[in-house]
């Protein structure tokens, strides 16, 4: 079952994890740049992506999203590509998951019971202002970690945060790390241009260039980042147990808060598991930017929605590629005895009924 999960780095923490018992949760997150026309394909318009991260849950949990009458989704040459998080409903349901979901700065909040972390969502980054109490938001999430980890042997922590990339660019490029054309995104035609601009704007109305903030995580974030990069963060410090973020890119962005802001964190205990459509997106390059931050692994699972006949098959040309932990919650799931194939039948099966 392993060899369907490729390592880009050592592969010792998937002995930690196999068998174990995983509790997945799920941050969401808002940023008011998701509303700029060709930031994301994380929603069928730039307004909808509002609702994006309360209906990716609403998904997972109550089979449907209650905030809109569809699933998320983008429309690629007419054909609806699924949002990811029917990716990770497939994988927790195979193999018997717990989710959670903690609201990290949500503009449209979900109805199913959540952790409330923060309630404000990230602003513009383009005016330098993009968080107010980042700190706070950390610290809010140790304190969740330490609760959640007493409850699991293996902590999976996923996002849905619209517009994401573009803010886990601007904390990378705040702390000085080499993210030029390195960050991810969810459409075939990745917007580097755009998306530097904004976070050169944003640091400049700041008042800071690009790596004055090498040291200083949260002013960072602050500046030109989003509310679900320190929550995420605090929650693995906090964790007692071995964690796995569930995202692309912008797991990065937590790996480099986590590095200055916990020094003693043990990396030994945390892997970041993607999709194979990020982990080899010919347009960035997630694995350069974990050689950057204290070796960070990165794991990677196939689908193989090649053999799809649905939107999903979009995934293989840069659609979407990540999301809703839909990497990560396919390695949990494999760890667990589940066949990729299984996977993928389900997720079909969950398109299905849904579109």
């Amino acid at each position: 079952m392993k060899n369907a999960i490729k390592s880009y780095g050592s592969s010792d923490i998937l002995h930690k994890l196999e068998n174990k018992d995983s509790l997945f949760l799920c941050a969401i997150a808002s940023t008011r740049i998701s509303r700029i026309p060709g930031i994301t394909g994380a929603g069928a318009t730039p307004e909808l992506t509002d609702y994006t991260p309360a209906a990716d849950v609403e998904l997972v949990l109550n089979g449907k999203p209650q905030c809109l009458p569809d699933i998320a989704k983008t429309i690629v040459d007419g054909v609806p590509t699924p949002t990811p998080a029917v990716i990770t409903k497939a994988s927790v349901e195979l193999a018997d998951i717990p989710f959670l979901v903690a609201d990290a700065g949500a503009a449209v909040k979900p109805n199913l019971p959540y952790f409330k972390i923060n309630e404000e969502p990230g602003g513009n980054i383009k005016m330098g202002k993009a968080v107010k109490n980042s700190k706070d938001i950390f610290d809010r999430g140790v304190m969740l970690g330490r609760t959640l980890s007493k409850l699991t042997d293996h902590l999976v922590i996923g996002e849905s945060t619209p517009a994401g990339t573009t803010t886990a660019l601007g904390v990378l490029t705040a702390m000085g790390y080499d993210v030029d054309h390195k960050i991810s995104g969810s459409t075939p035609e990745n917007p580097h241009k755009l998306k530097h601009q904004l976070v050169e704007d944003g640091l400049q109305a700041a008042g800071f260039s690009a790596g004055e903030l090498s040291s200083r995580p949260f002013e960072a974030v602050n500046a030109v980042g989003d509310p679900m990069i320190p929550a995420v963060a605090g929650i693995a410090v906090g964790s007692s147990v071995p964690v796995t973020l569930a995202g692309g890119t912008q797991m990065m962005a937590v790996c480099a808060i986590i590095s200055e802001a916990a020094p003693d964190f043990n990396f030994d205990n945390l892997a970041v598991a993607t999709t194979i459509f990020v982990a080899e997106d010919k347009n960035a390059d997630i694995n350069y930017i974990s050689r950057q931050i204290a070796g960070t692994t990165v794991f990677a699972v196939d689908p193989e929605f090649e053999r799809s006949e649905s939107g999903l098959k979009n995934y293989t040309t840069g659609s979407v590629k990540e999301g809703v932990g839909a990497g990560g919650a396919m390695m949990a799931a494999i760890l667990k005895g589940i066949d990729v194939g299984d996977i993928r039948r389900k997720t079909e099966d969950i398109c299905r009924r849904m579109l």
